[in-house]
C-alpha cells in the first residue's frame, strides 16, 4: 500500500500490544494490594474495562477523540463505527501506519485509563454502577480530552494542542485525568470500614508492577509511532525516569520509615513512569533522571502524608500517583522539552522559552477541573440510576462473593 511503511507498522503493532499487556498488569498490581476477599473483584475492574471500553471506542470513542475537529472541542462523527476508515494512514496522526492501526493503538490507551481510575475506589463500588461509570466517563471525560491534546492538526486541532501544549505519550490524558477523577470517585464513595487494609498478595502486586514498567515502553516509544530517534529516547527516557522513580521513593521510605521494601520499589517506578511520560520524547536522558527522582518523591509524600493528612480514601493511590506523578510531569516536560531531542516539540523554560510553561499551566488547571466536575456529574447520575457502593454486609463479606459468587482462594477444597 502506498506510503505504509512495513517497520513502524510492525513497531506499533508491538507497542500497541505492550499496552494491551498493561492492563492484566495494572490487574496484578491493583489485585495484590486488596484483601483476598475483594481480589476477583478489583483485578475484574481491569478486564471489563478492555472489553466495554474496546467497543465503546470503535463504535463511538475514536471518532470522538481523532474524528475531524469541531470547534477545537470534539471530534466528529464521521468515523463512528470506523466509518470512513480505510487501510491509508490519516495524515493528521502518521503518514506511514494505516489508520486502523492508530485506532487499536490508541483504543489501549482509553481502556488503561479507565482501568487507573478503579484504584481510586477499589473494594467498595458495585459492579452495575462501574460498568455504567467507565462507559459514561469515556465518552464525555475521556474523549474530550484526547480530542483537544491530540486531535486533529494545524487550524483543525483540539484547542489545547493549538495552543501550544506538549503530552508526548499521555500525561494529560491519561495521568492527570484518571488520577482526579480517581481522587473524586474516591471522595464520593467514601471510606472503607478498614482504610488501610494490608495488601494481601505482595508477590502478585510487584509482578503487575514489573509488567506494567515493561509494558510502558510500548506506551511511549510506540507513540512515536515510527521506529526513529525519537521512539529510541522515549524508550531510554522512560526507563531511565521508572529507575530513578524507585531510587528516590525508597530513599524516602527508608529515611522516614527506616526500611526499604518491595512494595515501595515498584510503586517508585510507577511513579517514575508516570512523570516522564508527558515528556518522554521532548526531553533528554538525563532529564528525565531529575523528573523520576522527583516524581518518585513526590508520589511517596502524596501518598504516606497528603492522604493521611487530608482522610480521602484513595485506597490504591489512583491520585497520589497518577494525579500527583502526571501533573508533575505536565510541569517538568514545559521545563525540560528541547527541540534538540523532538524538532516537532518545542523548547521548556530551562532551554530558553517560557511560552510552554504557560500553556501547560493553563492545560493543567483547565483539565483537573474539567476531570472533576464531569466525574462529580457522572456519578450523581449513576447515583439516581443504581446505588454506587456496596452495603454493610456486602463490604464484610467481600465483593468477590457477595457480588461475583467466587472466591479467589479456594483453600479448603
Amino acid at each position: 500500500m502506498k506510503g505504509l511503511n512495513g517497520a513502524d507498522m510492525a513497531f506499533v503493532i508491538f507497542a500497541a500490544s505492550l499496552v494491551m499487556l498493561m492492563i492484566p498488569g495494572l490487574a496484578l498490581f491493583y489485585g495484590g494490594m486488596v484483601r483476598s476477599k475483594n481480589v476477583l473483584s478489583t483485578t475484574l475492574h481491569s478486564y471489563a474495562a478492555l472489553a466495554v471500553i474496546s467497543i465503546q471506542w470503535i463504535f463511538i470513542g475514536y471518532t470522538l477523540a481523532f474524528g475531524p475537529d469541531k470547534n477545537g472541542l470534539i471530534g466528529g462523527l464521521d468515523f463512528a463505527f470506523l466509518r470512513n476508515i480505510g487501510e491509508l494512514p490519516n495524515a493528521d496522526y502518521s503518514t506511514t501506519i494505516p489508520q486502523l492501526l492508530f485506532v487499536i493503538f490508541q483504543m489501549m490507551f482509553a481502556v488503561i485509563t479507565a482501568a487507573v481510575i478503579s484504584g481510586g475506589f477499589a473494594e467498595r463500588m458495585r459492579f452495575p454502577a462501574f460498568l455504567l461509570f467507565i462507559l459514561l466517563w469515556s465518552t464525555f471525560v475521556y474523549d474530550p480530552i484526547a480530542h483537544w491534546v491530540w486531535g486533529g492538526a494545524g487550524e483543525n486541532a483540539g484547542w489545547l494542542k493549538k495552543l501550544g501544549v506538549l503530552d508526548f505519550a499521555g500525561g494529560f490524558v491519561v495521568e492527570i485525568n484518571s488520577g482526579i477523577s480517581g481522587l473524586v470517585a474516591a471522595i464520593m464513595l467514601g471510606k472503607r470500614k478498614k482504610m488501610r487494609p494490608e495488601p494481601h498478595h505482595l508477590p502478585m502486586a510487584i509482578l503487575g508492577g514489573g509488567i506494567l514498567w515493561f509494558g510502558w515502553f510500548g506506551f511511549n516509544a510506540g507513540s512515536a509511532l515510527a521506529v526513529n530517534g525519537v521512539a529510541v529516547n522515549a524508550f531510554l527516557t522512560t526507563n531511565t525516569s521508572a529507575a530513578a522513580g524507585a531510587i528516590s521513593f525508597v530513599i524516602c521510605e527508608w529515611l522516614i520509615n527506616k526500611k526499604p521494601t518491595a512494595l515501595g520499589t515498584i510503586s517508585g517506578a510507577i511513579a517514575g513512569l508516570v512523570a516522564i511520560t508527558q515528556g518522554a520524547g521532548y526531553v533528554t536522558p538525563m532529564s528525565a533522571f531529575i523528573i523520576g527522582l522527583i516524581g518518585g518523591a513526590a508520589s511517596f509524600f502524596a501518598i504516606v502524608f497528603l492522604k493521611a493528612k487530608l482522610g480521602y480514601d484513595d485506597a490504591l493511590d489512583a491520585f497520589g500517583c497518577h494525579g500527583v506523578g502526571g501533573i508533575w510531569g505536565a510541569i517538568a516536560t514545559a521545563l525540560f522539552a528541547t527541540k534538540s531531542v523532538n524538532p516537532a516539540g518545542a523548547d521548556g523554560l530551562f532551554y530558553g522559552s517560557a511560552e510552554l510553561l504557560k500553556s501547560h499551566m493553563i492545560a493543567v488547571v483547565v483539565i483537573v477541573f474539567y476531570a472533576a466536575v464531569a466525574t462529580f456529574v457522572i456519578l450523581k447520575v449513576i447515583g439516581k440510576l443504581t446505588r454506587l457502593r456496596i452495603n454493610k454486609e456486602e463490604e464484610t463479606e467481600g465483593l468477590d462473593v457477595a457480588l461475583h459468587g467466587e472466591n479467589a482462594y479456594n483453600i479448603f477444597h
